[in-house]
């Protein structure tokens, strides 16, 4: 168990506090910064999940800017175990934590002070944070790292024995303190008896006239030994704009599909999977293929270059050939769908089913064997157990104002290039010529054929093209 994790032992109760109050404004929009979706979630949701994932009990997080949307999006995802806390006007990290406070349950014991920016945080290093401070009863510990160029980063300053003594932000630095390349991150774990005295004690007696945070490391290194962890600097990095939330995304996405390959999913390095879908052992992601929302792709299914799934179970064997493009809808075990078919929302396919190039389903039902393989628009309806869709077939469903249903039986053969207007049934066995135009129910096993009788005009060809030329002659003439 977690060192930090509440238990009947009387363990110490943590909580975390995230502050994620800021506007971003070099994000350049309307959305909060932490709302911005990464991997198909808002970018805060990876340091919560990070949070919970280290053993903390709840968390609270300190919003501002757009407070309103931050707040609606954590009480609907979250519930109960992440409470807000409102920082009203924008008076430095400090302030932030200092806003927190009255949030934190009373009988918390240990805060983990985290940004709301740094999505790649990993819970290991959390855990690392936390034991390192318990381990050794410290009132405050934190994570550092070293970069290749710290500019812009606050310094971590040493004692000679090597202890740290403070956090000095770049703009409040010496020449010889911006030399330093051991940087904070800004993660912290800190006894909460601490944390409030060292809050209430903070100045803005620095460049930017705010409180600072990191203020209370000194304060800490005064009453007793700071404790630290080097943590991998690629995890840390805070996003402040779109070009490092595509840097961060791009490191995520490596994650998800190594923790997939890891599990025995063979996954191209193209592929985006998104935070959430699940991909099974001996399933095959190729190139290209984006996989989002609450998609499954079960054991032994295929999904081949540039498909892109929303929301889509993938049952056993399932086959998708390139580029079909699927929302909200299921595709049974050894089913075949594509290339260059459209899953539109609800469409259920069958075991064994196939839908082929250039067909489109929406709100339909192919049950096993069933196959509509060419150039075909089926929706609302359901297309009986092996029965075949001819190339061309349409169900005409809309009339304008309403949508009506389309019931193909058994074993029913709809031949190419047929329009059929629902509502209206096809029994089972039945047989629709080439070309019909189905207006009215099929019995089981008749064939339908409404088409006009074919009739050859001996000659006639050749007349039409003596008149078309002829005609074409006397226009160039004008």
């Amino acid at each position: 168990m977690p060192a930090e994790m509440s238990d009947e032992s009387g363990a110490d109760k943590t909580t975390a506090i995230i502050l994620a109050a800021g506007q971003g404004t070099r994000m350049k929009s309307s959305r909060p910064k932490v709302l911005h979706p990464m991997c198909g979630r808002p970018m805060i949701d990876f340091i919560i999940t990070a949070a919970l994932d280290a053993g903390v009990d709840d968390a609270v997080v300190v919003v501002g800017h757009a407070s309103d949307e931050v707040t609606a999006h954590l009480s609907e995802r979250y519930g109960h175990r992440i409470r807000t806390a409102l920082q009203p006007e924008r008076m430095g990290t400090g302030h932030a934590a200092q806003c927190a406070l009255e949030a934190v349950a009373a009988d918390a014991d240990v805060a983990l002070l985290l940004c709301g920016d740094t999505p790649l945080l990993e819970p290991d290093a959390l855990q690392r944070l936390l034991d390192v401070r318990a381990q050794g009863d410290a009132l405050l510990a934190l994570l550092t790292c070293h970069v290749a160029d710290p500019t812009g980063y606050g310094r971590i300053v040493r004692s000679a024995d090597g202890q740290v003594e403070s956090i000095v932000e770049h703009r409040d630095a010496t020449a010889e303190q911006r030399s330093i390349s051991e940087i904070n991150p800004a993660v912290y774990a800190a006894r909460l008896d601490f944390l409030r005295d060292a809050l209430m004690g903070l100045h803005s007696d620095n460049d930017q006239g705010e409180l600072y945070l990191t203020d209370i490391v000194a304060i800490a290194a005064l009453k007793s030994r700071v404790a630290d962890c080097d943590a991998d600097a690629e995890t840390l990095v805070g996003v402040n704009d779109r070009a490092q939330l595509a840097a961060a995304e791009d490191v995520m996405f490596g994650r998800i599909g190594n923790t997939l390959r890891r599990a025995g999913a063979t996954i191209a390095t193209s592929a985006r999977i998104n935070a959430g879908v699940e991909v099974a052992r001996d399933a095959i992601i190729e190139h290209g293929v984006v996989l989002r929302g609450n998609t499954t792709v079960a054991e032994g299914a295929r999904i081949d270059v540039g498909c892109v799934l929303d929301d889509v179970k993938v049952a056993a064997g399932a086959y998708l050939k390139p580029y079909s493009v699927c929302q909200q809808s299921s595709i049974g075990v050894d089913a075949q769908i594509g290339p260059f078919s459209h899953l539109r929302p609800d469409s259920t396919i069958g075991q064994r089913a196939k839908v082929g190039n250039f067909v489109e389903t929406k709100k339909v039902q192919l049950h096993a064997g069933a196959k509509a393989s060419h150039l075909s628009y089926l929706g609302d309806g359901e297309v009986g157990e092996g029965a075949n869709i001819g190339a061309g077939t349409i169900f005409c469903n809309y009339d304008g104002f309403q949508k009506h249903r389309t019931v193909i039986g058994k074993g029913a053969f709809i031949g190419s290039d047929s329009q059929i207007v629902a509502p209206v049934e096809i029994g089972d066995g039945a047989y629709v010529a080439t070309g019909t135009t189905v207006t009215k129910d099929v019995p089981a096993d008749a064939l339908a054929i409404g088409r006009t009788r074919q009739e050859n005009k001996e000659g006639y060809a050749a007349r039409i093209k003596r008149r078309l030329k002829a005609a074409a002659e006397r226009a160039k003439k004008k």
